[in-house]
């Protein structure tokens, strides 16, 4: 295992708290993303570039999370880690609703990533150790179970905005249900065994990357986390730009604006179904179905979108689109974290550090790629551009042995 663990409860009652901590996690996301047409109008943020530059502030903190988690680790383990974390992350979304301008929300906005990425780190990690608890591949049951939060979020969200009822209220509801499933599952989490000062001193120096660490890295982290990176950027900007495209791009009205909500029911869906996908098919496969499904999604809702003026038809065409978007990302990260679990020589905590280190590029690209790409061509080019990474992942997925 990836630290000495101490379970004090039985595997189940285990389980069911992480499960109500992606469950709190999932749905504080879906009530973020679901009012960022809202937070686009309500702060002004006319164009693209600009609209993009707010969100680029997310992966910078997501960025500087890495080193955070990599001090918390060694020295008060993964569960205080994670009460950090998601109370943090909570907190933050909170905060989106009560700041009064734009540089406040530029602010806590990298808080919210930092957070965000720290409660991912922290979080999957006690998810990795149930699994090897259990000794079969579970953790597709954890990240379908954010799937399910998150489509529970979406669809407050989607109720609120047709409700007229503004953030700051929506946020605080969802603050209040987050911390009280945060506050009764905590205690159930995997503890860390007790070390003395001198075991705690060794355990964070081997945790210090030395110079040549990159170098001796196994490739196998190497290449998931490019298959990550490639993943993140399609991910972040199905989650930042989805009901912002059907807003701009078909100019669906407040009623019809589902693009978030579908995807994230596929994303829900495509979990559920991980488990089975790995029945049939070995997990080098599983990306490479991935992957094509997220590019024919893309190309769908970037190149079709046009072939009728009627708006519903437009709404149901990118609604096929963002649907197989959805199930193609939805098994990206349960596999690479199980391919972790199963073949990876680095010690769990370490080889997620590594493996973010690496892909947290990917959400730096997406805002401003798209922003970009939106203000100076159209958000249906920048839309084909992002399934391109799609063909990446198949790519990837299909040269590179380690994975199989």
């Amino acid at each position: 295992m990836d630290q000495h663990l101490q379970p004090a409860h039985s595997k189940k009652i285990i389980r069911i708290a992480v499960l109500l901590i992606f469950l709190a996690q999932g749905i504080c996301f879906a009530s973020w993303a679901s009012r960022l047409p809202d937070i686009k109008e309500i702060f002004g943020l006319d164009n693209w570039t600009s609209f993009g530059f707010l969100m680029f502030m997310i992966p910078i903190g997501k960025f500087v999370a890495i080193p955070v988690v990599g001090f918390l680790f060694p020295r008060i383990g993964s569960k205080k880690t994670v009460l950090i974390s998601i109370m943090g992350y909570i907190l933050s979304l909170f905060a989106v609703g009560l700041v009064p301008g734009v540089y406040f929300l530029t602010a806590v906005l990298f808080l919210f990533g930092t957070f965000w990425n720290m409660t991912d780190i922290s979080l999957n990690t006690q998810a990795i150790e149930v699994e090897r608890i259990y000794g079969k591949p579970i953790i597709a049951t954890f990240h379908a179970t954010w799937s399910l939060a998150a489509c529970i979020g979406a669809l407050i969200g989607f109720a609120m905005i047709n409700m007229n009822v503004i953030p700051v209220y929506h946020f605080s509801i969802i603050t209040v249900i987050a911390i009280s499933i945060v506050l009764f599952s905590y205690k159930y989490l995997l503890n860390p065994v007790v070390k003395s000062e001198a075991e705690k001193e060794k355990t964070v120096m081997e945790s210090i990357p030395k110079r040549k660490s990159f170098l001796s890295t196994e490739m196998l982290l190497i290449q998931l986390g490019i298959v990550w990176l490639l993943a993140l950027v399609v991910e972040n900007t199905m989650f930042e730009w989805s009901d912002v495209y059907f807003q701009s791009v078909i100019s669906a009205p407040k009623s019809m604006q589902v693009g978030f909500l579908v995807f994230m029911v596929m994303m829900f869906t495509g979990r559920m179904l991980t488990n089975l996908a790995y029945r049939k098919w070995n997990k080098q496969t599983v990306l490479q179905i991935a992957g094509s499904c997220i590019f024919v999604g893309f190309i769908i809702s970037s190149l079709f979108i046009n072939i009728a003026d009627h708006v519903g038809i437009k709404v149901v065409i990118n609604s096929i689109g963002f649907m197989l978007i959805g199930l193609g990302i939805s098994c990206m990260v349960p596999t690479i974290y199980s391919i972790v679990g199963d073949k990876a020589k680095t010690p769990v905590g370490q080889a997620l550090t590594i493996m973010s280190g690496i892909s947290f590029i990917g959400p730096l690209i997406a805002p401003l790629l798209v922003g970009v790409i939106s203000d100076n061509i159209s958000m249906q080019a920048a839309y084909f551009v992002v399934g391109l990474f799609g063909l990446g992942i198949v790519t990837i997925a299909t040269v590179c042995k380690n994975l199989k």
